[in-house]
């Protein structure tokens, strides 16, 4: 598609259907995809919740790790699950586990991209301040309070068999400078113009591409421990789905910046929709 991809203001400038407006149910033969993925990502519990749709089909989960390599987590089709997972707010209701969060969200880094003759859509944030509780099932209740969250939005006509791996986390820098990132293959990844981000004291830059190691265990500079990681096969009419996100910490340097810590996700993803 003509004058992409594009980033920042000017993905407003296009003209196309984006979030928070109603898009078209389908574009061609490809049914819409969104979600909403919320992270929040520190060095004593990490956690994820999300809202997904594959055309009329949703989906949500949410999962909790703990450094020991304990994880809860759940992953429901069709029914809420007692998941909600919107603006400003994530609340898990669930046997034994309750989460609730509220967030502190700015405008975020937008970006669109084009899919064949169709396009892909998404918003980042990052450090995103969050305060809540978390109860897990042994009683135990753990206090968030800091800006240790991201959310990724996504929508659009991706192609019907996708794949990427994808990799979000929060830190500080050696000298102390609050930072994350946000590093992609396989969706959104042009040599410019992409998702591909680095936030930085309150700044942020595009990052280059990024090689992921084919067993997660690093991204460009970045290397990656893992704590545990949340799995889901999905094997329906229309969707197939093999996806694996592991939680864990790293360390090295992204952007030329070296990690003093950092907290985060590796993701892969292979999919038919």
């Amino acid at each position: 598609m003509d004058g992409l991809p594009a980033q920042g203001p000017a993905v407003r400038r296009m003209g196309l259907a984006l979030p928070p407006e109603r898009m078209p149910a389908l574009r061609g033969t490809r049914p819409l995809k969104r979600w909403r993925y919320v992270g929040v990502y520190t060095s004593e519990l990490m956690l994820c919740a999300g809202d997904a749709r594959v055309g009329p089909i949703p989906m949500r989960w949410w999962a909790v790790a703990l450094p020991g390599g304990e994880l809860y987590e759940r992953t429901t089709t069709g029914r809420r699950g007692g998941v909600t997972v919107e603006p400003g707010r994530v609340l898990v209701e669930t046997a034994g586990v309750r989460i609730e969060l509220e967030l502190d969200e700015g405008d975020g880094t937008e970006t669109v991209s084009p899919a064949g003759r169709h396009y892909i859509w998404t918003r980042k944030q990052a450090c995103v301040p969050v305060k809540g509780t978390v109860r897990l099932e042994d009683g135990s209740q753990h206090r968030i309070d800091g800006a240790h969250g991201f959310v990724d939005d996504s929508a659009g006509y991706h192609p019907r068999r996708t794949s990427w791996r994808w990799s979000a986390g929060v830190g500080r820098s050696e000298d102390g400078r609050p930072l994350a990132w946000n590093l992609v293959e396989g969706v959104n990844d042009g040599p410019e113009r992409s998702e591909r981000r680095l936030w930085l004291d309150g700044e942020q830059r595009e990052l280059d591409p990024a090689p992921f190691a084919p067993d997660l265990s690093a991204v460009g500079g970045l290397r990656f421990s893992e704590w545990s990681a949340r799995e889901h096969h999905t094997n329906l009419a229309v969707v197939r789905s093999d996806y694996r996100q592991p939680f864990g910490t790293f360390e090295g340097e992204v952007g030329g910046v070296s990690l003093r810590e950092g907290y985060g996700v590796m993701e892969e993803h292979d999919v038919r929709w």
